[in-house]
């Protein structure tokens, strides 16, 4: 929701909206490190606007989280040289999503970090990765 002054504000209560923790920002997503990381550098682009859903951000918001993804991924590539990324959104309960404040993971990743890492995001069903 934006202020009369075009500021974003922000309902309480979203762990990712504490700013000492955003690592970088344009005008409605912040970035922060993942608290639980998988891999180094694991990070998350977060909209200021709370909305549980990706589904139900603007297109103004979904470029501004897409800008904030590449910028990221290029950042984690300066500072960690991963060999490649996963990028995952986890919308509803059923798909695992634990924090009702939509979030993307931008997961960097290193050769050999786990043993077969064919079908990637496939993966996150059990036995769907190997096809």
């Amino acid at each position: 929701m934006r202020s009369d002054t075009g500021a974003v504000t922000v309902a309480a209560g979203s762990p990712f909206l504490d700013r000492t923790r955003w690592v970088n920002e344009n005008d409605s997503a912040v970035a922060i490190r993942d608290l639980f990381p998988v891999s180094r550098g694991h990070t998350l682009v977060v909209p200021k606007r709370v909305v549980s859903s990706l589904f139900d951000l603007s297109e103004q918001e979904v470029l501004d989280c897409w800008r904030l993804l590449k910028e990221e991924r290029q950042r984690l590539e300066s500072e960690f040289s991963p060999d490649g990324f996963n990028i995952g959104m986890n919308v509803g309960e059923a798909a695992g999503q634990t924090v009702p404040h939509a979030h993307i993971h931008l997961i960097p990743r290193y050769a050999g970090d786990v043993p077969s890492p064919r079908g990637g995001v496939r993966g996150v069903i059990p036995g769907k990765a190997s096809y």
